[in-house]
């Protein structure tokens, strides 16, 4: 990874009754004062494993925080994940995809999760110590090329910044990985 990476730092309410999928996500920013906030994901803690997971994202030019999407969960393992716009754009449209979709794997003894943006296919990967994460492009021209890496010791979540333009697929697939794994359903 590169110095010119994204550094999103999840930042867990103090509550310890608070949904696990509710996190507010700093971006840290050499030369700035401190982190900025990026993204802030909301689930209310219910008790049951539906509801509605909301993702917001602050505009940097406005400082304005914006609806990015949310997800839609039927069960603790299945629901639908509307992206509000399409991803770091002005909202243009919402588009819909099922968490299977976002969490796809070739096989079941798979090792790996994938995704889609667009026509390009990218996978979540386990690291060799069974906490990390890398996501890794699986295109023909940039198979293997590094695009994230997610490091559970300091919860922080580096994106390479050619992956600026889907950020937001990035991070809500990060988030789905890092619930599955506490459920332990990698």
């Amino acid at each position: 990874m590169a110095a010119t990476d994204l550094v999103l730092k999840f930042v867990y309410p103090n509550n310890p009754n608070a949904d696990f999928r509710t996190v507010n996500i700093h971006q840290t920013i050499e030369g700035s004062d401190g982190p900025v906030e990026l993204y802030k994901f909301y689930h209310p803690n219910t008790g049951l494993g539906t509801g509605v997971t909301t993702i917001q994202r602050k505009n940097a030019e406005t400082q304005l925080w914006e609806n990015a999407g949310n997800i839609d969960w039927q069960s603790n393992t299945s629901g639908s994940v509307y992206f509000g716009g399409v991803e770091r754009r002005p909202l243009l449209c919402s588009v819909q995809i099922s968490i299977r979709e976002l969490r796809k794997s070739k096989k079941p003894s798979s090792k790996s999760r994938r995704f889609k943006v667009n026509s390009s296919e990218y996978k979540w990967k386990l690291a060799e110590n069974g906490t990390d994460l890398i996501c890794v492009s699986d295109n023909l021209t940039n198979r293997g090329k590094t695009i994230a890496v997610w490091t559970q010791e300091t919860l922080i979540l580096r994106v390479a910044e050619r992956a600026e333009g889907f950020l937001d697929r990035v991070v809500v697939t990060c988030l789905l990985n890092l619930w599955f794994i506490r459920l332990n359903l990698w």
